[in-house]
């Protein structure tokens, strides 16, 4: 990945204190993993950002490659990366995300 792309994510990231790379939009997921991850956002009325990663390609491959995670979504919670689908859906399920949110 080139460093412009690098900064570029990285900026976004740590702008942002929960931002979800995701397929789609919230009002429009194009993929049921990332409505899932959407679903327990906004039940925990969490404030979040989305970056929709089908929108940009070069973003699409370059955040893959620095969060060493090959799918999507991956959230971010104040610049950490906290996982995709699978992982979040099992913090929601125990009260981890919801902690991780409110802390």
């Amino acid at each position: 990945m080139d460093e412009v792309l690098r900064t570029r994510i990285d900026q976004l990231i740590k702008a942002t204190p929960v931002l979800l790379f995701m397929k789609g939009s919230p009002q429009a997921p194009q993929c049921g993993f990332s409505a899932r991850v959407i679903d327990a956002l906004q039940d925990l009325d969490a404030e979040f950002t989305t970056f929709d990663i089908l929108s940009d390609a070069s973003m699409r491959q370059g955040v893959k490659e620095y969060g060493s995670w090959p799918t999507f979504p991956q959230l971010y919670v104040r610049g950490e990366f906290v996982g995709g689908c699978d992982i979040v859906t099992e913090m929601y399920t125990n009260g981890e995300l919801k902690a991780l949110l409110k802390s």
